[in-house]
């Protein structure tokens, strides 16, 4: 028998796991078949995109897109795990706090934007030696990783508020898969000589999804019919590729495992979603020296 097949746009809640969210979704949908994009920590919230059955196989794809972040930066203390959770490593002068002007900020923020180098937060999910980075961090162990090329396209200011030991900046931020806003707050508060970390980090897009596809939490574990709060994988490919429709005998050959050379009429460029004359997802496909390669088969 088929389970559940489809993506759920959840507004994660604070104080939850990823793997916390993907554990409620198998409840309420009653399969074990669930898997999420992009690992939000539980201090976080926003969007969170979950694959349920066969849409599972979409979610590496999902994952690479850029996103959008709200954040604020609490500038003036550096922690641990370069966010409010951890334990407090150095506090800045407050003197020297003071001394920094509005402009300096801004600043420092436009030298984190663009194609940057950025080391990885130590409690990323990272595998160092066969172990996550966090684990072997909580565990108390020092760890190092190598710096990264990411894209940080856009890192606004929008709102400053000022203490006596402390600076909060509410900021913005869209960038590229891999780019860690703990360690932009790090990176900005060693680059002002004061410190930083995150105090508060809302995902509010993925690619083609934001907080307005979302549900809450609430919403799942209420509904009679969560399997109703599913985006069809159709959708989910329309919305999330370029797509390419084709006929009854090609979606034939596509289930058939048969090269792409012979089914689409010019070879693909990126990831793009193969549509049936019905519009039902039949595969995705990328870029190959052989004119197309299958990423994944979806087959009726």
């Amino acid at each position: 028998m088929t389970g559940p097949v489809g993506l759920l746009a959840l507004d994660k809640p604070e104080g939850i796991t990823s793997h916390g969210c993907v554990a409620a979704v198998r409840r309420a949908m009653n399969t074990r078949k669930v898997g999420h994009a992009g690992t939000l920590d539980p201090m976080a919230t926003g969007v969170l995109l979950l694959g349920v059955g066969r849409a599972t196989r979409v979610l590496g794809h999902l994952a690479l897109n850029d996103k959008d972040y709200q954040a604020t930066i609490r500038l003036g203390a550096s922690t641990i795990t370069d966010d409010r959770e951890g334990e407090f490593i150095e506090r800045a002068d407050p003197a020297h706090l003071r001394a920094i002007a509005d402009s300096d900020v801004i600043s420092g923020m436009r030298r984190l934007t663009g194609d940057i180098e950025q080391v990885p937060t130590s409690i990323s999910a990272i595998k160092v030696d066969g172990k996550r980075a966090h684990a072997l961090v909580r565990a108390g162990e020092s760890v190092e990783l190598k710096a990264r090329r990411v894209t940080v396209e856009r890192f606004d200011v929008v709102g400053m508020r000022r203490a006596d030991e402390w600076m909060d900046l509410d900021v913005n931020v869209t960038c590229s898969t891999g780019t860690y806003v703990r360690a932009l707050a790090r990176d900005l508060g060693a680059d002002l000589g004061v410190g930083g970390h995150l105090t508060a980090l809302r995902r509010t897009r993925v690619g083609a999804w934001s907080v307005a596809d979302c549900v809450t939490m609430d919403d799942l574990q209420s509904s009679a019919d969560p399997v109703s709060l599913l985006i069809d994988p159709s959708t989910l490919a329309e919305r999330s590729f370029p797509c390419v429709q084709v006929s009854s005998d090609q979606a034939t050959f596509i289930q058939n495992g048969r090269p792409l050379r012979e089914v689409l009429a010019t070879p693909v460029d990126m990831v793009t979603a193969v549509l049936g004359p019905d519009r039902c997802l039949l595969a995705l496909v990328g870029p190959s020296s052989s004119g197309g390669a299958y990423l994944a088969v979806f087959v009726p």
